[in-house]
């Protein structure tokens, strides 16, 4: 296999095989990610990415490839039609593959008709990890996402009407001090509307080389403490409706790990929350990281 740059993965891909069919991210504006800055963002050539796939065929010979994760930012800016034939090539390639899933772009998503990801989900495409990051408009508007809370709705619901699995991504404290709040109750009603098979929750790290980093350093925007991110934790999940959800926030940038399903383990969730702020123990800074 041949990779560019560094390779960014979910967490819940750690054990699956890694090709680049894009390499960067399409969008690569948003003001607190520096994950692709140092690409230039192109869609590979189709034969490169099928030799990559019989490379890794030859080096996993004797291993049975059960998950394979298409990098990098957004595989679903490709055409469908690129996109069939690689799925195609990845199942005669690796026929015991039983799942083959990708990072999905809300805007993205939404430039594919229902028939498309239908075609997608039938030919094998099981999975899409779509960073919401916020269902606060204003939020996503400051951080510019580019798309709204209605079209980050509207992306999850087309997915899940494809019968893919949807897994969505939250940044708590992305809203600084200004937006604790409307970011909470506004993510909780958007996770509400698609109600998700997945959702991460990470916890805002301000990475130098971001223009969020920038705006930190000329205080024009305040950082949460771990007292304030558990308050606006605690406030999302008094307000989710998400029945059947697995939720997870323990990830290395999470102060307190926390993981259950909603809506049962929400008052589970919520014990834990109390019991680590009347303690006072949240994870050091030191040891938080993306």
């Amino acid at each position: 296999m041949r990779y560019e740059g560094t390779v960014y993965r979910p967490p819940s891909e750690a054990g699956s095989l890694i090709i680049q069919l894009t390499i960067g991210c399409a969008r690569n504006k948003c003001t607190f990610c520096n994950m692709f800055k140092d690409k230039k963002f192109r869609i590979r050539k189709l034969d490169e990415v099928v030799e990559d796939l019989e490379m890794a065929r030859e080096y996993y010979k004797d291993y049975h490839v059960r998950r394979l994760f298409l990098a990098d930012g957004d595989a679903l800016i490709v055409k469908t039609k690129d996109l069939l034939y690689i799925i195609d090539k990845i199942h005669a390639i690796f026929p015991e593959c039983e799942r083959i899933s990708a990072y999905g772009a809300p805007a993205d998503v939404n430039l594919k008709t229902d028939e498309e990801l239908a075609q997608l989900k039938k030919a094998g495409l099981d999975m899409i990890y779509m960073g919401a990051e916020s269902g606060d408009d204003k939020v996503l508007a400051d951080v510019k996402k580019g798309v709204t809370a209605a079209e980050i709705i509207k992306a999850g619901k087309k997915l899940k009407k494809a019968g893919m699995l949807v897994s969505i991504t939250l940044i708590s404290g992305l809203g600084g001090k200004e937006r604790v709040y409307e970011h909470a109750i506004n993510s909780a009603k958007l996770i509400s509307e698609i109600k998700p098979e997945y959702l991460g929750f990470l916890t805002l790290i301000v990475e130098p080389g971001t223009e969020l980093y920038d705006d930190y350093k000329a205080g024009k925007f305040e950082l949460l403490g771990p007292v304030e991110v558990l308050q606006e934790l605690e406030v999302f999940i008094k307000n989710v409706d998400s029945e059947g959800t697995v939720f997870r926030a323990n990830h290395a940038s999470n102060y307190v790990p926390l993981r259950g399903t909603f809506n049962k383990d929400k008052d589970i969730m919520l014990a834990q929350i109390e019991k680590a702020k009347k303690a006072g123990r949240f994870k050091p800074e030191m040891f938080r990281g993306i």
